[in-house]
């Protein structure tokens, strides 16, 4: 009997093969994970410093760019600084923001009723 091109012997051969390797014994025993792996945990004074860094240096680069350009320098352009200097002038308000929201959090956990 033909079923869609295959034989109904060579299902039942594909099927003894499938019967024939789940039964037969594998070298390394199956590996169950009860737990999820140890992810490396973020810490927030690691990320709070990176931050402060990263305005830091877009601060010195934006004061380097503005020396370069008042100093005659032709490798700096007056749009490259202006847009360096705005760039550093965001990053320093949102930390200042940033700076504001932890300090008020601050605040109301420390004046709750316990």
């Amino acid at each position: 009997m033909r079923t869609g091109g295959i034989d109904s012997s060579q299902i039942q051969a594909m099927i003894a093969q499938l019967k024939a390797h789940a039964t037969r014994p594998s070298l390394t025993p199956p590996v169950i994970q009860t737990e999820a792996p140890a992810v490396p945990k973020a810490q927030f004074s690691d990320a709070l410093q990176k931050s402060l860094d990263a305005v830091n240096a877009s601060q010195v680069k934006a004061a380097d760019m503005g020396t370069k350009f008042a100093l005659g320098d032709d490798s700096v352009s007056l749009s490259d600084t202006m847009i360096a200097m705005q760039k550093a002038s965001i990053n320093f308000q949102a930390t200042i923001q940033v700076r504001n929201k932890l300090v008020s959090s601050y605040h109301e956990i420390m004046n709750m009723q316990v």
